[in-house]
């Protein structure tokens, strides 16, 4: 078994951590979110709300991966999150991980850390077209994106529901990372895999439009070009994406038969 914390957690909390994480299927937190892969519960710890994430219990192969020869997705988002925020960049504070290792290797891995109050995600401006600020929040995001690929951070799991926003004031917000195991971190990034990076979080021709304007002004590069390669790579993931979709429910549905 292996549990890290943060350097600011007393010997007190570690001692309460390591009881929610050992109680989290049988304890009273509350389950955040729909917990299709992954579980995360919200427990009080001293008072304040913590997450618990529980990672799904992972394949023969991973689980002497992890072992072995890679980091288990727990400590990644630790060690991720401490990345982030020493570069910056918004994401809840990390608290702990812990593995817990037996027989052929990884069984399960927890990553804890505090848990956040925000307004929305990046989904509800697809969902919802008429959101209250729309456009503002988008360029807000944009340019909070194209700050994390300045400081070189390939999100890999970029997608509409893992960016948290926070309206500090009545024109203002604030982002925050979250599902932080897969990234990448760069000297410096190219526009292909800026771009790239981007090409998972709408399918939306008029939000590629904004998008596209307000990465262009901070890039310095012509507004045309970016919304171009943009709109392409959006258009070429979405087809993928959903012949992929497709597959699975033909694979399903000869395995019933």
């Amino acid at each position: 078994m292996g549990f890290t914390f943060n350097s600011s957690v007393s010997e007190f909390a570690k001692q309460d951590i390591l009881s929610l994480i050992k109680s989290f299927d049988t304890g009273d937190g509350k389950i955040f979110g729909d917990g299709t892969r992954n579980t995360i519960k919200i427990f009080r710890l001293n008072g304040k709300p913590v997450n618990i994430k529980s990672f799904k219990i992972p394949v023969l192969v991973n689980k002497i991966a992890y072992r072995y020869f890679r980091k288990s997705k727990a400590q990644r988002s630790f060690e991720f999150a401490q990345i982030l925020l020493k570069k910056n960049i918004g994401t809840p504070q990390p608290i702990a991980f812990y593995e817990d290792i037996s027989f052929p290797g990884l069984r399960k891995s927890y990553y804890v850390s505090e848990h956040m109050e925000y307004d929305l995600t990046f989904r509800e401006l697809i969902n919802i077209p008429g959101y209250p600020d729309h456009e503002n929040i988008l360029r807000q995001f944009t340019h909070f994106c194209f700050e994390l690929h300045e400081k070189g951070v390939e999100f890999l799991d970029h997608s509409p529901g893992n960016t948290l926003i926070k309206k500090t004031s009545d024109n203002h917000y604030e982002f925050y990372l979250v599902d932080l195991n897969r990234m990448r971190f760069h000297e410096s990034m190219d526009m292909e895999l800026r771009l790239k990076n981007l090409q998972r979080l709408t399918p939306k021709k008029e939000m590629i439009k904004v998008m596209s304007s307000e990465y262009a002004k901070w890039y310095q590069i012509p507004e045309e070009i970016i919304f171009k390669n943009l709109w392409e790579k959006t258009v070429t993931f979405k087809e993928k994406f959903e012949k992929k979709k497709t597959l699975k429910k033909k694979l399903k549905a000869i395995i019933k038969k």
